[in-house]
């Protein structure tokens, strides 16, 4: 296999040298500079169900889906038509819209947990909200992360965080005061003694409790058994809240998101991608008496000129009414059955080490014969082979998420024949790495 086979087009590359002029290392998010996989990244042009075409004219299968909300594909037809209904009628009010209250009501239909909530325009934004009101509705500063999960990039939130500061092995982040991240704690994922044992010495001064219940930025790591369940046995007996961040998990494994599938009511829940239907769009929502201590009824200021913009409401609101179809998340959760399978099968074959976590609609092939629990088991895997198998899978027109530590997705557009030909390519990568 050729090395040039497996950079970046010619066309790629050059709006890749114009962009580190005027942008930061050329990109607009760290992980998509493809510096922990090699080569440059690829400038894309357009995509359509599965696949996106780059500035180059080639053509890729994608498993990335814009990082999570292309559940229904790129470019579905129903979406499409509707963003464009809706500009026609104008951008952005910076005003109420009965969209907005549709919206509300969908989600709230969804997700019981959540009696109400208030749309903001990032995930990043929906967790620091979520943190600020749990703080002013408790009265106690401290917080509880977990190591590898990513919030978002708020300062409070960066410490030991997952997904591109461990994709780049930074360990705290310049910019951040101390004094800012002195009242996050930070334990590990899968813990239960170490949670007990924390709010045992400290429980009356936490405040919140924040997760991602099934992780996805560290690769894909299910909770043990009991784990959830004593989170909020703990969060309950101390006066802390329990925020789940299902900004990756919510509407793609089913329209309950993690909470429905373990049966565990958070106070706070934080959404994201999939509610914007492909367009900037966050959410937090939860128990009636902490979301009424939120401005203007409430002493807990949150704005945004964008919240509630009426093209994400109408994209959001479109994809998740398609989504009450519940034979969708069988087909998908199918679909990644056969894939993990596969690309098992070819591993094995090539007499490669991987283990897969996968759920749902979502997977991670960490490159380790470890079973991956937690942090400390994710970075066990070995990432100058993934970075190899990235490129290998690249030069077959696969296209993955160019970090050991992120989550693969597949949309309802991956079909039995595009699951074909990635099982093909992942034979060919793996046998590059034997």
């Amino acid at each position: 296999m050729s090395e040039s086979k497996q950079m970046a087009g010619i066309r790629s590359t050059q709006l890749f040298e114009q962009a580190q002029e005027h942008i930061p290392g050329g990109v607009n998010s760290p992980v998509r500079a493809f510096r922990a996989v090699g080569g440059g990244p690829l400038f894309i042009s357009s995509a359509k169900a599965a696949e996106i075409t780059d500035a180059d004219g080639r053509t890729y299968i994608d498993y990335v889906a814009s990082w999570g909300p292309m559940i229904l594909g790129h470019a579905h037809p129903e979406v499409i038509a509707a963003i464009q209904k809706a500009a026609a009628l104008g951008t952005s009010y910076g005003a109420p819209t009965e969209l907005e209250v549709e919206f509300a009501k969908e989600i709230k239909s969804a997700l019981p947990s959540i009696e109400k909530i208030r749309l903001v325009s990032s995930g990043t934004e929906a967790v620091m909200s979520a943190i600020r009101l749990a703080r002013g509705f408790t009265g106690r500063d401290k917080i509880v992360k977990f190591v590898g999960c990513y919030h978002g990039h708020s300062d409070a939130l960066l410490a030991k965080a997952g997904s591109g500061i461990a994709t780049f092995g930074l360990p705290d982040c310049p910019g951040v005061p101390a004094e800012t991240v002195k009242h996050t704690l930070t334990l590990p994922f899968n813990d239960i003694t170490a949670l007990e044992v924390l709010f045992k010495e400290m429980g009356s001064e936490i405040a919140a409790i924040v997760l991602e219940p099934i992780a996805g930025n560290m690769g894909c790591v299910l909770p043990k058994s009991g784990f959830l369940e004593k989170l909020r046995e703990v969060t309950s007996a101390s006066g802390s809240l329990l925020i789940f961040d299902e900004v990756i998990t919510g509407f793609r494994l089913g329209r309950g998101g993690v909470q429905a599938l373990y049966n565990i009511k958070p106070d706070l829940t934080c959404l994201g991608k999939i509610i914007g239907g492909g367009l900037p769009v966050g959410a937090f929502g939860g128990r009636r008496d902490i979301m009424d201590h939120l401005a203007p009824i409430g002493p807990v200021y949150q704005a945004g000129t964008l919240s509630g913009n009426p093209l994400a409401v109408t994209a959001g609101l479109t994809v998740l009414r398609i989504l009450r179809d519940e034979s969708i998340y069988k087909k998908l959760e199918s679909q990644t059955a056969k894939l993990v399978a596969a690309t098992n099968d070819a591993a094995k074959s090539a007499g490669i080490p991987i283990s897969i976590n996968s759920i749902g609609s979502i997977f991670t092939c960490f490159f380790t014969d470890k079973k991956v629990v937690d942090w400390d088991s994710a970075k066990t895997s070995d990432t100058t082979r993934f970075a190899k198998f990235f490129r290998a899978m690249l030069a077959e027109g696969v296209y993955m998420a160019p970090s050991q530590f992120e989550v693969g997705f597949l949309s309802i557009a991956h079909s039995d024949e595009i699951l074909e030909k990635t099982a093909i390519a992942a034979k060919k990568a793996f046998e590059t790495l034997a």
